[in-house]
């Protein structure tokens, strides 16, 4: 996948830039603070229509401005708006309005990498289902239907339980069950899927210790199906209502992580934790291009900065492999970019400006 042109106005500190995009992708440098992540930022956008760090739309406008506008070429042409008034988000396929977000989710196709990705691994389970979460979005619509359908069960279930009535609470155990076991099932079978790939890629990249990946949930198992969870909804419904939340489901489930028989979120060291996250971003990478039929886009924020020269040659060898495609690589410094992606043309980014 290419994005053969952006558009950006008022995302962030980022006030009007209209560039294109060479299809190799290109090398922006600059200073810390310029817009160089916000630049990635603004091109994920238009793969969720969410901020690729967690914030909500209305900060990711420009201070001062009404709204924010990105737009890309990737055949099609993709569109997203923010106007802070309405709270109204428009988004627009080759100029016709999406009237759901989830059908325009996954057209342009891009994975991120930085050295903040460790948090994936480091950070508590709700990283891990993230990561979950939009990489089978992306890679698989039904489980984006049935993620949506869980959560919009969660939400009359948990709005019956701050009532205290546990009756109405109880009328939706069928439909999170349904819907959780059906976004239990297919997170597990990824995992079990691409275990082995992701042992591979840790130790492709000097890791010593035998890495695992396993998903591992409290109340649902394979053979138990929507039961599991439903059992488990009844027996834990007063618990529930004295917590004013749903307490069982998928919501609460983990992608295990390991080094021999320890957590690595919890014992791995800060240099292992990087290497497991940049082997999850890697599985996102290859997956994505056998859901799509096309590499995606790569989005490389400083990623190389944190690493010896040693472990920049293995990355950039597994890059090549799992990313292919157009890159936009950032970085402050030119020494910080490996030689070889210096192939791309380059930019340089100040005051949220780019001068090619």
């Amino acid at each position: 996948m290419e994005l053969s042109s952006l558009t950006i106005r008022n995302f962030r500190n980022l006030a009007s830039l209209d560039v294109a995009i060479p299809s190799s992708g290109v090398v922006v440098i600059g200073d810390n603070g310029q817009g160089k992540t916000n630049l990635l930022e603004a091109i994920y956008y238009l793969v969720l229509f969410r901020s690729l760090r967690g914030a909500k739309d209305r900060e990711l406008v420009r201070f001062g401005e009404a709204g924010f506008f990105v737009a890309g070429d990737a055949k099609p042409r993709v569109t997203a708006g923010y106007e802070i008034n309405h709270r109204y988000k428009k988004v627009t396929v080759n100029g016709t309005e999406v009237k759901k977000l989830s059908s325009a989710v996954g057209l342009v196709v891009a994975v991120a990498l930085s050295p903040a990705d460790r948090v994936i691994v480091e950070g508590g389970p709700s990283m891990r289902r993230r990561y979950l979460d939009v990489l089978l979005s992306l890679s698989n619509p039904q489980y984006l239907a049935a993620l949506t359908e869980l959560r919009a069960a969660m939400k009359q279930r948990n709005a019956a339980l701050k009532r205290g009535n546990a009756t109405e609470a109880q009328a939706f155990d069928r439909p999170v069950a349904t819907a959780g076991a059906r976004v239990a099932d297919t997170r597990h079978r990824w995992a079990v899927e691409w275990r082995s790939r992701f042992v591979e890629l840790c130790t492709s990249m000097g890791e010593s210790s035998e890495p695992g990946m396993v998903y591992s949930s409290r109340h649902w198992t394979p053979d138990g199906g929507p039961e599991s969870i439903e059992e488990n909804l009844k027996l834990r419904i007063e618990r529930d209502l004295r917590r004013a939340t749903t307490t069982v489901g998928p919501h609460r489930d983990d992608l295990l992580l390991t080094l021999g028989e320890r957590e690595t979120r919890r014992f791995g060291s800060a240099g292992q934790q990087r290497t497991a996250a940049i082997a999850l971003r890697l599985l996102e990478a290859q997956a994505l291009s056998e859901s799509h039929d096309t590499a995606p886009i790569a989005l490389f924020d400083d990623v190389f900065a944190e690493l010896d020269e040693s472990r920049q040659e293995r990355l950039l060898l597994l890059i090549k492999e799992s990313l292919p495609g157009q890159a936009i690589i950032t970085a402050p410094r030119d020494a910080e970019v490996p030689a070889v992606l210096f192939e791309r043309p380059r930019w340089r980014m100040t005051g949220g400006k780019i001068e090619q």
